[in-house]
């Protein structure tokens, strides 16, 4: 299984990317899939998550900010994120679980102030 992320880059405070992550391989199609975030001097931690079935799960610092989502046919993840703030700034790992975990390499997201 192969997480290929897209759609990092760097944005003004206040604005909004849209990450984007495609899923290839033998995959279950019971699944979670997800992001997490890594900031500068902070461990990883859960950004949002979506289940096969659609039922999501956000940090509370994300919470009416960012929007997940999924393409089951695609196999496709997406983070829609508005109101965009520096703290927002990291690399953005995307994670497919199943069996097992799957992770992608990250995108960088880079909030200017």
């Amino acid at each position: 299984v192969q997480l290929v992320e897209s759609g990092g880059g760097l944005v003004q405070a206040g604005g909004s990317l849209r990450l984007s992550c495609a899923a290839s391989g033998s995959i279950s199609s019971i699944n979670v899939m997800g992001w997490h975030r890594q900031s500068p001097g902070k461990q990883r931690e859960l950004v949002a998550t979506i289940t096969n079935g659609g039922s999501t799960n956000y940090a509370d610092s994300v919470k009416g900010r960012f929007t997940v989502s999924r393409d089951n046919a695609k196999n496709t993840v997406y983070l829609q994120m508005n109101s965009l703030k520096p703290e927002d700034t990291g690399v953005y790992y995307c994670r497919l679980t199943t069996s097992w975990d799957y992770w992608g390499k990250g995108t960088l997201v880079t909030v200017s102030s």
